[in-house]
């Protein structure tokens, strides 16, 4: 398995009040799962993001990823996991204003230290698999919220990780835009057999997920496998 949650917690201290944003939740994460974590706003899904793709750390429980314990390793350590095997998309996209879309989707390569000849490869390739090779030279201020999103995509997986997580990746954007998104990343997972986990309302994303978890009140209430998947 990728990832492993057992009896993970998250405290987060607001003014006078601690708010428990995830409380005790245990599952685990398969290879090539096509994962949504569905929820109302204020569930936790986000902070359960974060946790599982080491952008935050944990109150208390235990997180592993491929069997190691994560859950209390040194920021370096958790950047070289991030920079090597996980791939993320945001909300609001997180693009960089003054780096087109091309430069956007090869950061994550320049970071790695790859030679400019495979970067070069590297993202041609994945702005033809997302179908943004006409953006390329455009900077995200003359982009539409879909395009972002696609360059977002792309820059998430350019890098080859092995789980890619995507917060609410289709809340911005109209409902034609967003079915393509969904499209797009579907067909990742199935011909590239990338691990996808969502946090999301859309009902579209519900209906195709091979898995689908619910979070209320920061508890895993339904763990429901569908669509022919095993678990």
């Amino acid at each position: 398995m990728l990832i492993q949650m057992e009896k993970v917690k998250k405290d987060y201290a607001l003014g006078k009040t601690t708010v428990h944003a995830v409380r005790g939740v245990s599952f685990s994460i398969e290879e090539g799962e096509f994962a949504v974590i569905a929820g109302p706003s204020g569930s936790g899904k986000s902070t359960l993001l974060n946790l599982m793709g080491l952008l935050d750390v944990p109150t208390s429980g235990k997180i592993s990823f491929e069997g190691k314990d994560v859950s209390s390793i040194s920021e370096s350590e958790a950047t070289n996991i991030r920079k090597t095997r996980i791939g993320f998309v945001f909300q609001t996209f997180n693009l960089i204003p003054v780096l087109t879309a091309f430069e956007n989707i090869e950061l994550p390569l320049i970071l790695k230290g790859k030679e400019e000849e495979d970067r070069e490869e590297r993202t041609k390739r994945i702005l033809k698999e997302t179908g943004i090779s006409d953006i390329a030279s455009h900077k995200p201020d003359e982009l539409s919220g879909g395009q972002r999103q696609r360059v977002a995509i792309a820059r998430a997986l350019v890098s080859g990780p092995d789980i890619v997580f995507a917060d609410e990746p289709t809340a911005n954007l109209d409902s034609e835009t967003g079915m393509q998104i969904i499209k797009i990343m579907q067909k990742l997972n199935k011909t590239e057999g990338v691990t996808f986990v969502f946090s999301t309302h859309d009902p579209r994303l519900f209906k195709i997920a091979g898995r689908r978890l619910e979070l209320r009140d920061g508890r895993i209430v339904k763990d429901v496998v569908q669509n022919g998947n095993k678990k």
